[in-house]
């Protein structure tokens, strides 16, 4: 019964899901503290951007960089995101993404505090339920200020 979200742009499901989460996070953070609360949201993100991963391999028929690189990508449709390919190879895959409308949706709403635990902080998570061996490095986000992401992606 329920809509298939699974060709959504992913700009807006999490608009639509920050304008949900955000609020309630917020009251649970009064309510329970903020560390005690992000650590339940981060699991439950975590499990979700895990299964998410497993979807996305699917979609770009297999697990490897190349269809990782080359595949579908929700998550960058209409221009969400904007990125500068650096390296590909069967082992490693680097891009720094330059523009992110993600962090200027959740900055828009109010809740850039949380845009770490709602967007970037899935990332880990679903490179590895993309591939399991697949592991991911990242020293700075635009959502935290810096003036790009560094993907740095290998396979184990």
């Amino acid at each position: 019964m329920g809509a298939d979200l699974s060709q959504m742009p992913t700009l807006l499901r999490r608009e639509i899901e920050a304008r949900i989460a955000g609020p309630l996070l917020e009251a649970f953070m009064e309510e329970f503290g903020r560390e005690k609360t992000l650590a339940v949201a981060s699991r439950v993100i975590e499990r979700l951007a895990r299964e998410a991963g497993a979807q996305l391999a699917k979609a770009c028929g297999g697990n490897t960089l190349a269809h990782l690189a080359q595949g579908p990508s929700l998550s960058a449709a209409g221009g969400a995101l904007e990125k500068q390919a650096l390296e590909l190879s069967e082992t490693t895959y680097n891009y720094n993404v330059v523009r992110c409308k993600y962090a200027d949706m959740y900055r828009e709403l109010g809740l850039a505090d949380l845009g770490l635990v709602l967007s970037c902080g899935r990332d880990f998570a679903m490179f590895a339920g993309f591939n399991p061996k697949l592991k991911l490095r990242r020293s700075q986000t635009i959502m935290e200020g810096a003036d790009y992401c560094d993907f740095r992606l290998s396979l184990a």
